[in-house]
C-alpha cells in the first residue's frame, strides 16, 4: 500500500494528495520542496531579470510552466490545462503541481523552468477512486417514485462525507489500480479509530456510487472473490464529531439481499489492469470480516509509480534554458570588468580568438571551457591591450596562452626589428617548476608553429649568463624574474625585440622579487618607448589570483588604457579600495553595536546594507533599526513579492543628509540586483571568503576604476565595510585579519594580540601530524596558516632517537633532495646492521618462502640483485582480477618509499624483526634554494644524489629530533694511498652553492633551536588547555573542542573588558595631542580641506601602528609563523568611549569612564581637551567640535561616577555631527532623542515629513519624494 496525504477534494473523481511511503518510493522531503520555493522566488523576482528569455516560444495545452500565485505569493510550477482568448488578451487556465489549485493567470505572466527546477517530482498527483461511479437521484416526470440512477457528476453531498471521513481518520492508504494520463485510479482505505475501511465500498453501501458495469469495470466486477461491501453504523448525515464518538465500536448492518447475488468473476486478461478487491481490516475485536487476499504485483505497482513520479522529459522540444538565461552584463556574475575600450566575451571555443590547431588540442584534452575569466580575458589579449586578470583560475595558463599564441602568429614584427635578436615576447614565472608547466604546455599543443619557444633558468653564477645565448628563432621566452634580472645585467641587448611583456602569477612574483620586476618593467618601457617602435605592438599581460599593491602599481604606471578583469569578488573589493572597519562586540549586544556604527546624518547621500544570515535575523534587526532610522526596508526569503516595491524605494534619488538602510539576507542579494549600495554592515558574519565577496560587491558601482585614470584618483574611498565580530567568531579572526591587513585596514591592536592566540591554539590541533618539512629544511614554514603538518615540539613524538651532538659515519642511501637525505649512521665499533645483512643473506641462500598473505604493517623481505631489504608494507590496494598486484613498501633500513609487486615480497623470520629500523632522517644545515624558490632545482638535486649517494660521509651532528638528525659540516674523506692521512674530498654544502642553484642559510639553525628548545611564549594556550582534558589520551575532537570554547570565551573577556561593545584602546601619538582614529570612518565631503583631513587622519594612525604592526609579523606573514613570539602592547594613552545629544542651545557629553581620577578639561572655541586616569590607565581625548562653543559659559562634572560636559553652542542651531572628522568613538545618545522630532512610519511607505535633506527627490513627480 502506499500512504498518502490528501491536499484538496473537488468530488470522489478527482482527489489530490501527496505520496509519503511506498515500497520502493523515497520519503518526501518537506525542507527540499520549500528550498525549491524560495530558489524559484529569488530567481524568478530578480529585478534585473530578462523576462523576455524566459517566457515560451509557444502558449500550449499540456506545457509545463513557472506562474505567479497571488494567493500563495510565490512562484509555483504548473501545467497549461486550457488556453483561451479572454476580454483584453490571451489567458491560460494552469494546474499548481505542487499545491492542486487552479489558477488564471495572462500569457505574458508564464515563465519557462529551468532544467534544475525540474529534478523533483511533482509533489501533488491526481487520483479518483477505482471501480464506481456516482449515482443520483432520478424523479421521472410521469412517475410518482425516486430511484437512485448512476450519474456523470458527483453529488455534493458524497464529497461532503468523504471530506468528513478523512477529517476524523489517522492513516490514509490506497492501493493503485490503475494509472490513466494525469489519473491514478485507486482503492482508497481509512483507518478510523483502529478500523480501517475501504472509502470505495463505503461510498458505494451509502448509495453515493455504484460498481460500474462488469465490461467496463476497472475492479472486474468484485473479481477477487470478496464478499459485497457492508454498511457500517453511521450514516451520511453523521458529523464527523459524531463518528469518533464512536471509538472503535462499528456494528455491522446486514447488506441488502440483492447484493450477494452477484456472481464471482475472474479477472479479464485483455484489460491489463490491476485491481483489488474490498476489503475491512479491523483491529477492534468485535468487529469480524473475511478477507480474501490475491497475490500482490507490487513490482508492477512500483513501476508505474516511478514512471509517473519521474516522468520523460516534459517540454522535449524545448532548449536548455541554462545558456539562455546567462547574463551577458558581467555585474551580475560578480566580476568586474573595466576597460577604456569595450570588450565583447565569447561564450564558446567556436567563437574564441584562439588558432584553430589550440582549438583541436583543448577540445583532445577534452576542455570544458572558456570559463568567465577566460571569455573576458581572450578577447582583451587577442586585440593587444595591456590587461590585468584576477580569478580563481590565474595560475592556470590558459588564462592567457591560447589569445597570445593566435596574435603571436598574425601581428608582423617590423622590419626595423627583424634585424635584431631576442625573443618579442617573455613570460615571467615565478619559479622553475612553473617555467617547466609553461614550456610543456606550449610543446604539448603543437600549436606555436615558428614561434619555438624556449625556457631558461640560470643559477647565482656569475658566469653563465654571459655565456648564455638565446636561439635566433627563438620569439617566445618563458622564465624568472631573476633570470631575466641577471641576462640583463649580462646581455642587456638581448631583449631589443621585446613587444610582449607577460606576467604569471603576477601577485607571487611581485611577492618574491619586488626589486626585479621594478628593473624589468623599466627595461621595458625604455625599450618599447623608442621612435623607431611606434609601429610596433606594445603588450602587458598580468594574470593572478589575488589583488595586490604591485599590481596596482604596475596598472597605475606602465599601462596604457588596461583592461582590469577581476572574477573574486571579495579581490575586486580590494582592487575597489573599499573601507573596511572592525567592530568588537558581544553576541548579545551587536545591536548596540550596530546602531552605534550607523551614520544617521551623513553629509552625502548614503544607501547602507545591513546584511543578515537568517529570515528571523531579519526581522529581529528590522525592528531595532526601523524605529532609530526613518528610511528603513527590509527584503528576506518569505516576502519576495515585495522586491519590486523594496527596489523601486531603493533606486530613488535622496538628497543630503538622507541615508536609505536596507536589511536582507545573503540569498536574497543576486535576486535584489544591487551594486550601488556605499556601505554594507555585516550582521550576520560572513561563513566564506566567496559570501563575504559577494557582500561587498554590492558596492561595485562605487569601486574606483583604474582604466579611468580621472575616476582612479578619488581622494577618498567612496564605499565602506562594518564587520560586527563577536566572541562566537573567534575561531575565524585568523582569516578575517589575513584579508583584512591586505586591504590596509586599521585594526585594533588588541584584536591583532589574540590572532596570536587563535594562531597558536590551531597548532595545538595539529599535535599528531608530522614535523613540517619545510620548517625541518630551512628552519622556516612558507605559510604555516594553510600547512596542515605541525610547527611545535610534541614531547612525546620528537624525543631523541640518536645523539644531538659528536661526530657520526653517515652513508646517505635515499636523496629526496639536495639537503634531505635518507641514509644510516655507521657504527666504527660493532655495526649491527652489517651482521644482520650477513645473517639474511645465509638464511635465504638455502631456504627463500614467499608471503602467503600480504597484510598491511607487517615485516616482510624483499631481493635488490644480491642483497636482501627489510620492508614495511605501507598500503594494500585491492587485487581485483589482476594476476600480480602492487603494494607500497618503506625499505625500513633506507628510508625510501616504492611500489613493489606482492610476489616478489618473502618471509621475514622473527629472529630479523627483531632490530629496529636502521634509516635516519639526515638534513644538511645552512642551505636553501636560489631566488627563494619552494623547492630544489631538479639539477642540483640529481647532481648531489650522484656525488654522495651510497658514499660513506664524516659529519658533525649539531641537533636531533626524533628519527631526524641535522648535521654541519658533511664532507667525504678519503684515505691518500700508502699513508695513514685523509683528506677532504669535497664538502657537500659547497657542492650545493657551487651549482648555482643554492645559496647560504646561515639563520637555519638560529630558527630551528627558537621552535625546538620550548621557548617559554610558544605554547601560549597549553596552560589552558591541559587541565581540560580528562586523560591524556584523549581524542583530537576533544581536544579542538577544548580548544575552541578557550578562544571562546577568551574572546568574549577581550570584548567585555573593553566597554562590552565598541570600545578600543588606541595608541595616541606622542608628538601630538591629538585622539588617533584607529578605525574610524573615513569622512565623504565636498570639501576639499575636509578630505586632506580625513586622510591626515588616516597617516597618523598608520605611523602610530607601524611599529606596533611590524612586531606582528606573525598574522601577516606567514614565513615566519613559526616563531609566533607573542607582543605586550602598551600604548602611552587610550582613547575613551564618547556618547553625545543635543537639546537646544546645549551639546551634552558623555565620557564613558567609570570613577576617573586626576582629571583635566580645556574648552576652546572650537575644540575640548579630557584627560583622566582609570586603573592606572591614561585617557586622553581632544574633540575638534563640528560647531564653535562659548567656552566660558561651558562646563563639566561627575554624573553617576561618569564625566559629563554641557557645551554651549555660539549659535542656535541643530549641529548634524559632533566632531569635524567622524570617530568610531563618538556616537549619538539614542536615548535622549526628542520624541516630537521623530518621523513616523506607515508599513513600507516613508509618509513623514522629515525635512529638506531628510526626504526622496525623485526627477518624475513630486509625489514620490515621501
Amino acid at each position: 500500500m502506499l500512504e498518502i496525504q490528501i491536499i484538496k477534494i473537488e468530488d470522489p473523481g478527482c482527489l489530490w494528495a501527496r505520496v509519503l511511503k511506498g515500497p520502493g518510493i523515497q520519503p518526501d522531503s518537506p525542507e527540499e520542496y520549500e528550498n525549491l520555493r524560495v530558489k524559484m522566488n529569488l530567481f524568478y523576482h530578480e529585478v534585473d531579470l530578462d523576462v523576455q528569455k524566459l517566457k515560451p516560444a509557444e502558449l500550449k495545452e499540456g506545457l509545463v510552466c513557472v506562474v505567479f500565485s497571488l494567493a500563495l505569493k510565490s512562484w509555483c510550477r504548473a501545467v497549461v490545462e486550457s488556453v483561451f482568448q479572454g476580454m483584453v488578451e490571451t489567458q491560460a487556465w494552469c494546474l499548481l503541481v505542487d499545491h492542486g489549485d487552479r489558477i488564471i493567470v495572462r500569457a505574458d505572466d508564464v515563465r519557462t523552468p529551468l532544467e534544475k527546477f525540474l529534478q523533483l517530482p511533482f509533489r501533488v498527483r491526481r487520483f479518483k477512486l477505482a471501480g464506481i461511479r456516482p449515482m443520483t437521484l432520478q424523479v421521472p416526470i410521469s412517475e410518482n417514485t425516486a430511484e437512485l440512477v448512476p450519474s456523470s457528476t458527483w453529488d455534493s453531498s458524497a464529497t461532503k462525507y468523504l471530506h468528513n471521513l478523512l477529517q476524523v481518520s489517522t492513516l490514509v492508504e490506497a492501493v493503485l489500480c490503475e494509472t490513466q494520463a494525469g489519473c491514478s485510479a485507486i482503492e482508497l482505505y481509512l483507518t478510523i479509530n483502529n478500523t480501517k475501511i475501504c472509502v470505495n465500498h463505503e461510498l458505494v453501501a451509502k448509495k453515493f456510487a455504484c460498481f460500474i458495469n462488469d465490461k467496463s469495470s476497472v475492479m472486474g466486477g468484485n473479481r477477487n472473490g470478496d464478499r459485497a461491501p457492508v454498511s457500517l453504523a453511521w450514516d451520511i448525515y453523521s458529523s464527523p464529531h459524531q463518528l469518533l464518538e464512536m471509538k472503535g465500536r462499528c456494528p455491522v448492518k446486514p447488506p441488502p439481499p440483492d447484493i450477494f447475488s452477484r456472481m464471482e468473476r475472474d479477472d479479464d486478461p485483455q484489460t491489463g489492469q490491476i485491481g483489488r478487491g474490498w476489503r475491512i481490516r479491523a483491529e477492534a475485536t468485535d468487529v469480524f470480516t473475511d478477507e480474501c487476499c490475491v497475490p500482490y504485483l507490487f513490482y508492477l505497482i512500483v513501476d508505474r509509480l516511478m514512471q509517473f513520479l519521474n516522468p520523460d522529459p516534459l517540454n522535449p522540444d524545448q532548449e536548455s534554458l541554462d545558456a539562455k538565461v546567462e547574463r551577458c552584463n558581467p555585474g551580475h556574475l560578480g566580476v568586474i570588468v573595466h576597460t577604456a575600450l569595450r570588450v565583447e566575451p565569447c561564450r564558446n571555443l567556436t567563437r574564441a580568438p584562439i588558432s584553430e590547431q589550440f582549438r583541436k588540442f583543448l577540445l583532445w584534452r577534452k576542455y570544458n571551457g572558456p570559463n568567465v575569466a577566460e571569455s573576458y580575458c581572450w578577447p582583451a589579449v587577442a586585440r593587444g591591450f595591456d590587461t590585468v586578470l584576477v580569478s580563481h583560475s590565474g595560475d592556470n595558463p590558459l588564462s592567457y596562452i591560447p589569445p597570445l599564441l593566435m596574435l603571436l602568429q598574425t601581428v608582423s614584427v617590423v622590419s626595423s626589428l627583424a634585424a635584431r635578436t631576442g625573443p618579442t615576447a617573455v613570460i615571467l614565472c615565478p619559479g622553475w617548476e612553473k617555467v617547466q608547466t609553461v614550456l610543456e604546455l606550449l610543446e604539448d599543443s603543437k600549436a606555436t608553429y615558428n614561434l619555438h619557444p624556449t625556457s631558461v633558468l640560470l643559477g647565482v653564477d656569475q658566469e653563465e649568463p654571459k655565456k648564455f645565448k638565446i636561439p635566433r628563432n627563438c620569439q617566445l621566452l618563458v622564465t624568472t624574474p631573476f633570470t631575466m634580472m641577471r641576462l640583463l645585467d649580462a646581455q642587456c641587448f638581448l631583449f631589443l625585440r621585446l613587444c610582449h611583456l607577460v606576467l604569471d602569477e603576477a601577485d607571487v612574483l611581485y611577492s618574491q622579487a619586488p626589486e626585479q620586476m621594478s628593473v624589468i618593467l623599466k627595461h621595458f618601457q625604455k625599450v618599447v618607448s623608442g621612435e623607431e617602435r611606434s609601429s610596433c605592438p606594445r603588450q602587458i599581460i598580468a594574470v593572478g589570483s589575488r589583488w595586490s599593491a604591485g599590481i596596482e602599481a604596475l596598472v597605475r604606471e606602465h599601462m596604457i588604457y588596461p583592461s582590469v578583469i577581476i572574477t573574486v569578488m571579495e579581490e575586486a573589493a580590494l582592487y575597489g579600495r573599499v573601507h573596511q572597519r572592525v567592530q568588537l562586540c558581544l553576541d548579545c549586544d551587536k545591536i548596540s553595536v550596530l546602531l552605534g556604527s550607523l551614520d544617521f546624518h551623513p553629509p552625502k547621500p548614503q544607501k547602507t546594507l545591513i546584511i543578515t544570515n537568517s529570515a528571523e535575523e531579519t526581522e529581529h534587526v528590522y525592528k531595532a533599526v526601523v524605529n532609530t532610522a526613518v528610511f528603513t526596508l527590509k527584503a528576506h526569503e518569505d516576502v519576495t513579492d515585495q522586491f519590486d516595491f523594496v527596489i523601486d524605494q531603493w533606486r530613488k534619488d535622496i538628497s543630503r543628509g538622507t541615508q536609505v538602510i536596507l536589511v536582507t539576507t545573503n540569498d536574497c542579494l543576486k535576486a535584489l540586483g544591487i551594486r550601488d549600495a556605499t556601505c554594507v554592515v555585516h550582521y550576520g558574519f560572513p561563513s566564506s571568503p566567496k559570501l563575504f565577496g559577494s557582500r561587498l560587491f554590492c558596492m561595485s558601482e562605487h569601486f574606483r576604476n583604474l582604466s579611468d585614470m580621472d575616476h582612479a584618483e578619488s581622494s577618498s574611498p567612496a564605499a565602506q565595510s562594518v564587520l560586527l565580530l563577536s566572541e562566537l567568531n573567534a575561531r575565524h579572526v585568523c582569516g578575517v585579519l589575513r584579508y583584512l591587513r591586505r586591504s590596509g585596514a586599521l585594526l585594533p591592536p588588541e584584536l591583532l594580540q589574540f590572532a596570536l592566540g587563535v594562531q597558536q591554539a590551531k597548532e595545538e590541533q595539529k599535535t599528531d601530524r608530522p614535523l613540517c618539512s619545510s620548517l625541518k629544511s630551512f628552519g622556516f614554514c612558507r605559510d604555516s596558516t594553510v600547512c596542515p603538518d605541525r610547527h611545535m615540539i610534541n614531547k612525546s613524538l620528537d624525543h631523541p632517537k640518536h645523539p644531538d651532538s659528536g661526530t657520526v659515519m653517515v652513508l646517505p642511501l635515499c636523496i629526496k633532495s639536495a639537503n634531505v637525505y635518507s641514509g644510516r649512521i655507521v657504527s666504527q665499533k660493532d655495526d649491527c646492521y652489517e651482521t644482520l645483512a650477513a645473517e639474511m643473506n645465509a638464511h635465504y641462500a638455502s631456504e627463500r618462502r614467499c608471503a602467503v598473505e600480504v597484510l598491511k604493517g607487517e615485516l616482510y623481505a624483499i631481493q635488490e640483485e644480491n642483497i636482501y631489504n627489510r620492508v614495511r608494507v605501507m598500503e594494500v590496494p585491492e587485487k581485483g582480477e589482476q594476476l600480480f598486484s602492487s603494494v607500497t613498501a618503506c625499505f625500513i633500513d633506507e628510508g625510501r618509499t616504492q611500489e613493489v609487486k606482492s610476489h616478489q615480497l618473502l618471509q621475514l623470520p622473527p629472529q630479523f624483526q627483531d632490530l629496529p629500523g636502521q634509516a635516519v632522517e639526515l638534513i644538511l644545515c645552512r642551505a636553501q634554494p636560489v631566488d627563494g624558490e619552494v623547492d630544489w632545482n631538479p639539477k642540483v638535486t640529481r647532481a648531489i644524489s650522484q656525488k654522495i649517494r651510497g658514499k660513506l660521509h664524516q659529519a658533525r651532528v649539531v641537533m636531533s629530533v626524533g628519527n631526524t638528525v641535522w648535521v654541519d659540516p658533511m664532507v667525504r674523506m678519503t684515505r691518500v694511498p700508502g699513508l695513514k692521512t685523509y683528506i677532504n674530498e669535497y664538502n657537500v654544502h659547497a657542492e650545493i652553492l657551487a651549482s648555482g642553484f643554492g645559496v647560504n642559510n646561515p639563520q637555519h639553525l638560529e630558527l630551528l633551536k627558537r621552535v625546538f628548545q620550548g621557548d617559554e611564549n610558544a605554547s601560549t594556550l597549553q596552560h589552558l588547555t591541559d587541565d581540560r582534558f580528562e586523560s591524556p589520551s584523549s581524542s583530537s575532537q576533544q581536544r579542538v573542542e577544548v580548544i575552541e570554547d578557550v578562544l571562546t570565551s577568551k574572546m568574549r573577556d577581550l570584548v567585555s573588558s573593553h566597554n562590552a561593545m565598541e570600545s578600543r584602546q588606541t595608541p595616541i601619538s606622542p608628538q601630538n595631542n591629538s585622539a588617533v582614529q584607529c578605525n574610524g570612518v573615513l569622512k565623504d565631503s565636498d570639501d576639499d580641506d575636509s578630505s586632506e583631513g580625513s586622510m591626515n587622519i588616516v597617516s597618523k594612525c598608520d605611523r602610530s601602528l607601524k611599529e606596533y604592526n611590524s612586531k606582528l609579523q606573525t598574522v601577516s606573514e606567514p614565513q615566519n609563523s613559526h616563531n609566533p613570539a607573542p607582543f605586550l602592547f602598551q600604548p602611552t594613552s587610550f582613547h575613551p568611549q564618547i556618547k553625545w545629544f543635543q537639546r537646544g542651545e546645549l551639546v551634552t557629553i558623555y565620557i564613558k569612564l567609570i570613577s576617573p581620577v586626576m582629571q583635566k578639561c580645556e574648552f576652546h572655541s572650537d575644540a575640548v581637551i579630557y584627560s583622566g586616569y582609570v586603573n592606572d590607565r591614561h585617557y586622553y581625548t581632544k574633540l575638534e567640535l563640528s560647531g564653535d562653543i562659548i567656552a566660558e559659559e561651558s562646563s563639566w562634572e561627575i554624573r553617576c561616577n561618569e564625566p559629563v560636559m554641557k557645551l554651549k553652542k555660539k549659535e542656535k542651531r541643530d549641529w548634524s555631527l559632533l566632531l569635524k572628522h567622524k570617530s568610531q568613538f563618538v556616537s549619538y545618545e539614542f536615548d535622549y532623542i526628542d520624541e516630537t522630532r521623530v518621523s513616523s512610519v506607515n508599513g513600507h511607505l516613508f509618509l513623514a515629513e522629515v525635512g529638506e535633506e531628510g526626504c526622496y527627490v525623485s526627477s518624475e513627480i513630486d509625489s514620490d519624494s515621501d
